[in-house]
């Protein structure tokens, strides 16, 4: 998942100014330390640390918080897979920043999963909700992983190659499919809601 490629990968006609951020900071300039991930992101004066160690298919991730006005304790939770990339964003332009994480998941089919919060009123932090792939029957139609997930602009894409039924796990015949997602209220939070697809030979 490395959002530069996917960025460079993008259709000139699709490509939008990535949303500003205030500050970025690196622990060694890659983001990785020591075959971990490791990587500091400000936005709005609100930071993100994130680290994981990125050791065999289960590993703890960790979020810390800070500049939060009630509560900037850090977030452990385990994840199956890897974190590839974190980028923070305010796509909904409330003025409080979000934080997406990109994990991959260990084996052959490299499925991407997002881990992703906002900071309410800048006050503390919940969670932001994607619905699975696999609930959308009509998306994930020849969906076998390899996804690669960017911010561009004010939407989440998430984006990844089509199968079809004969193809190998290497040799994907079926094009490349990219899920448009805008970040909108839920019932109980904040929430990815589909905005639009694009379809590539």
């Amino acid at each position: 998942m490395k959002t530069k490629g996917f960025l460079q990968e993008l259709k000139p006609s699709l490509m939008l100014p990535l949303v500003c951020i205030t500050s970025v900071s690196l622990a060694d300039g890659s983001g990785k330390d020591d075959g971990g991930f490791n990587k500091l992101l400000t936005l709005e004066g609100i930071s993100f640390h994130v680290v994981c160690p990125n050791q065999g298919s289960l590993n703890q991730l960790t979020i810390t918080p800070d500049g939060l006005e009630i509560d900037n304790s850090a977030i452990r939770q385990e994840i199956n897979g890897s974190v590839t990339d974190a980028e923070v964003a305010d796509l909904n332009a409330n003025g409080s920043p979000e934080l997406y994480v990109y994990v991959t998941s260990a084996g052959s089919g490299s499925y991407g999963e997002l881990i992703a919060y906002s900071a309410n009123n800048k006050k503390s932090l919940s969670g932001i909700y994607l619905p699975p792939l696999t609930e959308d029957r009509k998306n994930s139609q020849g969906y076998m992983g390899h996804d690669d997930f960017a911010i561009v602009e004010n939407r989440l894409i998430r984006r990844f190659p089509v199968y079809k039924a004969k193809d190998a796990n290497a040799n994907p015949s079926g094009g490349t499919r990219e899920l448009y997602y805008k970040l909108v209220p839920g019932e109980a939070g904040w929430l990815l809601k589909l905005d639009k697809r694009v379809s590539y030979d």
